[in-house]
C-alpha cells in the first residue's frame, strides 16, 4: 500500500515537473514569435517534450497560450501575501498592497519573457486578456485597491471615479515593469532597476498617497 502511494505521488510529481516544462518553453516561445507565430513544434522541440505530452495537459493551442498568459501576469500571491502583512489603517494596506505588487512585478527570479508576453498581450489583446482581467485585474481592483481607496477618501467620491484613482495607482506599479528599458536609459541611476524594487514601491505609495489626500481634501471643501 505504501509503495503504491509513493507510485501515485512520484507520477503526479513528473507530471506537473513536464506541465510547468511546457508552459515554460511555450511562454518563451509566445514571447518571441506571438501566438500566431508560435506553433507547437517549436514548443515540444525547447520544452523537451513530445507533441502527446502538450495533448495531455492541454486541449489546444489556444488554451495553452491562455494559461501561459495566466501564469505570466497572476497577482494572487502577491495579493494574498499583500493582505495578510496589512495593519488596520488603508494607508498601511495601500503601502503593502503597492509594495508587495512591485515586489512580484520586478522579481528577479521572474523570467524575462514574462514581461515581453503581457506588453505582447497589451499591444494585440486576444481572448485571454479576458480571463486574465476577470482572475486577476477586477479583483486587484475591486477587492483590494477600491475598499481601501473608499476609506482613504472618506467615502466622497463615487465608484467610477474609485476606479480612476485605483487605475492611476496600478499603471504606476505597471509602468516601471513593462518600460524597464527606457527608465534605465534615461535614468542612469537606475541601471537594474530591479534592485530598486523597495525605493519605487516606497515612491509610487508616498506620490498616491500625496494625490490622493490633496483630492479628498478639494472634496471637502466642494
Amino acid at each position: 500500500m505504501v509503495t503504491k502511494e509513493r507510485h501515485e505521488i512520484a507520477v503526479d510529481t513528473s507530471e506537473e515537473s513536464t506541465r510547468e516544462k511546457i508552459l515554460n518553453a511555450a511562454g518563451e516561445v509566445f514571447a518571441e514569435e506571438g501566438f500566431e507565430g508560435a506553433t507547437i513544434r517549436a514548443i515540444t522541440e525547447r520544452a523537451g517534450v513530445n507533441v502527446a505530452a502538450v495533448n495531455y495537459h492541454f486541449r489546444d493551442k489556444a488554451e495553452l497560450y491562455t494559461k501561459v498568459v495566466l501564469q505570466a501576469c497572476s497577482v494572487q500571491a502577491a495579493l494574498r501575501d499583500a493582505m495578510a502583512d496589512a495593519a488596520d489603517s488603508p494607508e498601511d494596506r495601500l503601502r503593502s498592497i503597492v509594495h508587495h505588487f512591485v515586489r512580484y512585478l520586478l522579481d528577479p527570479a521572474r523570467p524575462d519573457w514574462m514581461r515581453r508576453l503581457k506588453a505582447r498581450e497589451m499591444a494585440n489583446p486576444s481572448a485571454a486578456l479576458d480571463e486574465l482581467v476577470e482572475k486577476n485585474l477586477r479583483p486587484l481592483r475591486d477587492e483590494f485597491l477600491r475598499p481601501t481607496l473608499r476609506e482613504l477618501t472618506e467615502g466622497r467620491f463615487s465608484q467610477r471615479e474609485l476606479g480612476l484613482i485605483a487605475s492611476s495607482v496600478m499603471s504606476q506599479c505597471l509602468y516601471f515593469l513593462q518600460y524597464q528599458p527606457i527608465i534605465e536609459r534615461l535614468n542612469p541611476d537606475f541601471k537594474n532597476i530591479k534592485s530598486n524594487v523597495a525605493e519605487i514601491a516606497d515612491h509610487v505609495t508616498r506620490f498616491s498617497l500625496a494625490a490622493i489626500r490633496e483630492m479628498t481634501r478639494q472634496a471637502r471643501r466642494s
